[in-house]
């Protein structure tokens, strides 16, 4: 079997390899986010560096990192070779950044609802003194507060 060849996986390979259904890799592929060839009796064979980016895009998926992102980072990957150590760190630092940008919202929604749930209001007590004749009635309906920045 020639070196190209051995680097050829069919769908039901990269499934087995990577847990992720035939289905899936299909849709990920029409979102753009791996691609496929054809052989000569047109079934779908994936490059072998393929699996790097199945993989990312379950890390991603676990992260709670939408597939519009995963395609943005994706996009300043090669696609023809798997992506090198460098490439890799870049896009680990992207999404790093943007985690601790969570963590930080998070942390915040936490301190608010611990102080009090946003304003909604369920304290009474409290409102006199964060929320004078109902100030933040004016900006919606619903615990407006967690929706603040930090």
């Amino acid at each position: 079997m020639s070196p190209e060849l051995k680097d050829l996986l069919t769908v039901g390979e990269v499934a087995a390899r990577t847990g992720v259904a035939p289905s899936a890799l299909r849709f990920y592929e029409a979102e753009g986010l791996i691609t496929a060839e054809r052989n000569s009796g047109n079934q779908r064979m994936y490059r072998r560096h393929m699996l790097r980016r199945i993989s990312l895009i379950l890390a991603a998926r676990r992260l709670g990192i939408p597939l519009a992102e995963v395609a943005v980072v994706f996009g300043t990957l090669p696609a023809d070779r798997a992506p090198s150590h460098r490439d890799w760190v870049r896009v680990s630092r992207v999404w790093k950044s943007e985690l601790e940008d969570r963590r930080r919202y998070i942390m915040n929604l936490e301190r608010q609802l611990i102080a009090c749930i946003g304003c909604g209001c369920l304290s009474m007590r409290s409102c006199d003194l964060l929320n004078p004749a109902d100030e933040l009635g004016t900006r919606g309906q619903g615990p407006v507060r967690l929706d603040e920045p930090d």
